[in-house]
């Protein structure tokens, strides 16, 4: 058996490798033509044109601004949520919730993209009175809400494992159940709660199709109310009829990505364990 298990977790790392690989070998040929400086700070993406230009710079300024704003709007309300659900709320309610965050998680990206783009953008479009609701704010709302599944599940988890003589032995001490929610259960569980942090980051950032939809996918510096397009789907946009060096040049991009990605959750990863050993 721990053969087994060996083989199985080094299939795990061998697939890891192997999109490594694939990325640079079919990623580095279009930086070292284009130039690393120019494709990774020039602000004109323009890959049909009769003179071709390649800069991504607003694909990752807009993909680290939506990314932030999922973040700083799905977290809390996640977080929070878990809380009321681990602690406070009452079994028949709990079930409920329980049931309506499970549904959320089943719901395929294109269905967030299309109600986003049916309900989501005309609204954004009426309420600031701005020609197209198509925009980054639109993005960073279905950003949050489709993360709020993963913060919920795994900080719930996370609570619910917290021993129960942590939580008694802090009411004993005088101090109010939700003193003892917030100043013990919650730091006993930090571990877990900032991997489910780590999963909705992961899930934000690497979200095309629902974006893609309610995004504009205009290769525009991002503005809060202005269409943008993430690196993402950047990639996923042109793949279908790209060529030469466009084609190279999404690689490219999407080398960036995993390169960004891996950036992010071995910070997280680092910033977590430097606070375990503390």
């Amino acid at each position: 058996m721990h053969g087994i298990f060996l083989i199985l977790g080094l299939v795990t790392v061998a697939c890891v490798l192997m999109i490594s690989v694939y990325l640079v070998i079919s990623g580095i040929p279009a930086i070292g033509e284009i130039g690393l400086f120019q494709f990774l700070f020039g602000k004109v993406w323009a890959s049909t044109a009769a003179e071709p230009s390649f800069g991504i710079l607003p694909f990752i300024l807009t993909s680290i601004y939506g990314t932030a704003g999922a973040i700083l709007i799905g977290v809390p309300v996640g977080f929070l949520t878990s809380v009321y659900l681990a602690k406070l709320a009452n079994p028949k309610i709990k079930a409920v919730i329980q049931s309506a965050v499970s549904l959320l998680a089943g719901i395929p990206s294109v269905v967030y993209g299309l109600v986003g783009m049916v309900v989501l953008v005309p609204a954004i479009r009426n309420i600031f009175q701005i020609p197209d609701g198509a925009s980054l704010l639109a993005a960073i709302i279905v950003l949050a809400v489709m993360i709020l599944p993963s913060i919920i599940n795994v900080s719930l988890t996370a609570l619910e494992a917290v021993p129960k003589e942590y939580e008694d032995a802090s009411l004993a001490l005088g101090a109010t159940p939700i003193e003892t929610y917030f100043r013990v259960s919650v730091p006993a569980a930090k571990s877990g709660i900032a991997a489910a942090v780590v999963l909705g980051v992961g899930r934000a950032i690497g979200e095309a199709m629902a974006i893609m939809m309610v995004a504009g996918n205009v290769a525009n510096m991002p503005t809060l109310f202005g269409s943008v397009r993430f690196l993402t789907t950047a990639v996923a946009s042109e793949m279908s009829y790209s060529s030469g060096l466009q084609r190279q040049a999404l690689f490219s991009i999407a080398l960036v990505l995993f390169l960004f990605i891996m950036l992010i959750n071995g910070a997280l990863n680092y910033f977590l364990k430097k606070s375990k050993e503390n």
